[in-house]
């Protein structure tokens, strides 16, 4: 099977990683069933990187129906250890403006219907969350949009809604009044299991609309993010570019040993069936 070193998600608006060079399509198997869609493994900047459409290419999948397991877990199948994700948001403030991008820091759940960890089926971890995003990822994000000399903020929070409809206006100014600085409905499935996986991973948030909390601004609408994501998306493109190249080879951070304290199941107790089923991430911590 291809292997890669980085991975990139690609949400609304993109679907495809211009600049890859020998691409491959990867169909990954894995115990959480498909995910979105064909792995794209290549070349850009010098890396291994394997490239996701988490919609499926023709935006086929909503965000409730998206297979957050089954990707993350391709990722890993594939050798990634980093994974920057794109993805499209909402403003809750005056000062981050449609176009803009942001690198959240923080998350908070707001979503019903999802599976958010690996574990389960007599194995039960708990991984430390307070910092959910990779500092280093960030920081190398951080240094790729000065770089393109796009507008970014940083830090930011992320308020993660369900969908797939969006935010009545009595909702979206109670995020507003939370602190809240985005929106959006993929990104903090992504990463939980990327913390639980292991493997580092960062958000581009592109900025599309002023969700429906502005009075001077119409409410969200499809076309207007589409109009803003069409204009936005070679931004996010050459961002991605930068980032890949500037990423360091060694990883220095907590994201790679984030199980090593965190399985609290005793190790006689653990099934068989999940202990095989989870051996990708945690037979380094359980052995054979």
């Amino acid at each position: 099977m291809a292997k890669a070193q980085i991975g990139v998600i690609g949400g609304s608006g993109l679907y495809n990683m211009p600049g890859l060079e020998m691409p491959r399509e990867v169909r990954v198997s894995t115990p959480f069933g498909k995910p979105s869609d064909a792995f794209v493994v290549g070349t850009l900047e010098g890396r291994q990187v394997a490239f996701l459409a988490r919609h499926g290419r023709g935006h086929v999948i909503s965000p409730s129906e998206i297979n957050f397991r089954a990707n993350i877990f391709g990722f890993k199948k594939l050798g990634v250890e980093r994974i920057i994700s794109v993805s499209a948001v909402g403003s809750l403030r005056e000062d981050f403006h449609p176009m803009d991008m942001a690198l959240p820091t923080q998350f908070v759940d707001r979503t019903r219907q999802r599976i958010s960890t690996f574990f389960g089926g007599g194995l039960v971890a708990h991984i430390g969350f307070d910092t959910p995003v990779c500092p280093t990822v960030v920081d190398v994000l951080a240094e790729a949009c000065a770089g393109a000399k796009v507008t970014f903020h940083q830090p930011a929070t992320y308020l993660c809604m369900e969908g797939p409809a969006f935010s009545t206006r009595a909702e979206s100014n109670l995020y507003r009044s939370w602190g809240m600085d985005i929106i959006g409905m993929t990104s903090l499935q992504e990463a939980k299991l990327a913390r639980e996986a292991e493997i580092c991973y960062a958000v581009l948030a592109m900025i599309t609309d002023y969700d429906c909390w502005h009075p001077e601004h119409d409410a969200v609408t499809v076309t207007q993010v589409l109009d803003y994501l069409s204009r936005n998306v070679q931004n996010s493109q050459a961002i991605v570019r930068r980032a890949v190249s500037s990423l360091p080879d060694a990883r220095n951070c907590k994201c790679a040993s984030a199980l090593a304290h965190a399985i609290l199941t005793d190790r006689k107790k653990i099934p068989a069936a999940t202990k095989k089923k989870l051996s990708l991430l945690v037979g380094k911590y359980l052995g054979k």
